[in-house]
């Protein structure tokens, strides 16, 4: 038993040693863009849900943080100061599914496939919600959720979600970024996004390394219906989100686990459904009862559900028939160790840049505003 126990925790040590640096760098370069793109003027950027409007939820949540409870915590802070419903949730999956940081540790675990894929699905999956949205959602359903929204009841990480210290006047973008101001923010965000979501990256290398150490090869390959090809192209992506509400991780932290589900014989479909899933686990599940009320929460699922299914399964049509779809299952998981290559020093010298980055957010009244994350919004903290 301990035995067994070691193996997992060594395995999950040496996935998280593996992406370590491209973690650093996803979230120093999600800092730089968060430090330059205000959150002020969000709101009346979403007026509705044309095209353009949209677009423009996806870019502004391409922008901010990787972190499913700000991402959710924030699109309930846009719908109450005016942006429409469907743009505020466009907004939420750009949030989760578009950041920086997770195409960077998608590239590292699962190759450059996957990751395209998950970049192409994010816009289809939120083209798939609107048309939902525009046959389901009706006015009574919206101002219900309006009511409860506006009760202000608390969720996680709304002082997160309202933190806006984005330098937008100053000069150029590069010397609003080398300023005292900007230096300050980008340390800010960085240690503030750390701080979002290490439990979720911990939690998901520890439960990638269990199941990775624990789980024989047989049980995942019959699972996922790898005898049958044409079948498994559609059990994975129904099947890839039930796995993620039950995980309890979302953010980047589900990409180990990923891994682990696409070495074991998921459908290429299924791994994206199952990543896009972060925004239906159970606990975020429970924060949509809170925002919105029982019924919106139930219909947010349902409609979340089908559309990141529905795009898994077009993305998986459309990369089979250019023939994109990877014939080795390679993804990091068994193979990964530590050892002193390239990785290693890459390690170190981010690990530097951390420090750093660290060093000047405790310099600089951060250790205060982190005391603020899990407040209410009301009482979130602004430069």
């Amino acid at each position: 038993m301990i035995d067994a126990i070691l193996r997992a925790l060594s395995m999950a040590f040496a996935m998280g040693w593996q992406i370590l640096w491209p973690l650093i760098l996803g979230f120093a370069l999600s800092a730089i863009v968060q430090a330059v793109v205000s959150h002020r003027q969000m709101a009346r950027l979403l007026p509705d849900d044309r095209p353009r409007s949209i677009a423009t939820a996806l870019a502004l949540g391409a922008a901010s943080s990787s972190c499913s409870y700000a991402a959710v915590a924030l699109a309930r802070s846009l719908f109450r100061k005016g942006a429409d419903f469907t743009a505020a949730m466009a907004f939420e999956m750009a949030s989760t599914n578009l950041v920086l940081e997770l195409g960077i540790i998608m590239l590292a675990f699962l190759g450059w496939q996957l990751t395209l894929a998950e970049l192409v699905g994010a816009p289809i999956m939120v083209g798939l919600l609107i048309v939902l949205f525009r046959w389901f959602l009706n006015r009574e359903l919206v101002e219900q959720a309006k009511v409860q929204a506006d009760r202000g009841i608390k969720g996680r990480m709304e002082g997160h979600a309202e933190m806006d210290m984005s330098v937008t006047e100053g000069g150029s973008l590069w010397q609003r970024l080398t300023s005292e101001r900007g230096l300050t923010a980008i340390s800010h965000y960085f240690v503030m996004d750390w701080a979002s979501v290490w439990m979720d990256i911990v939690g998901g290398l520890l439960i990638a390394g269990a199941l990775a150490a624990w789980v024989p090869t047989e049980f995942w390959q019959s699972f996922f219906l790898v005898d049958h090809p044409l079948v498994a192209k559609l059990w994975g992506p129904i099947v890839g989100p039930l796995v993620a509400v039950i995980s309890f991780v979302c953010s980047v932290g589900n990409i180990p686990l990923a891994a682990v589900l696409w070495n074991g014989g998921i459908s290429f479909g299924g791994v994206i459904a199952f990543i896009f899933a972060d925004l239906i686990v159970l606990p975020i599940l429970n924060i949509y009862r809170k925002y919105y009320g029982l019924k919106m929460a139930g219909f947010l699922f349902a409609t979340f559900y089908a559309a990141m299914a529905g795009a898994a399964v077009i993305v998986e049509l459309m990369f089979g028939a250019v023939g994109l779809i990877p014939e080795q299952r390679n993804a990091r998981v068994v193979e990964a160790s530590v050892s002193w290559n390239y990785t290693t020093w890459l390690n170190i010298a981010f690990l530097i840049l951390a420090a750093w980055l660290v060093w000047r957010f405790l310099k600089t009244g951060g250790p205060a505003m982190l005391r603020m994350m899990n407040r209410p919004a009301a009482m979130g903290h602004t430069h």
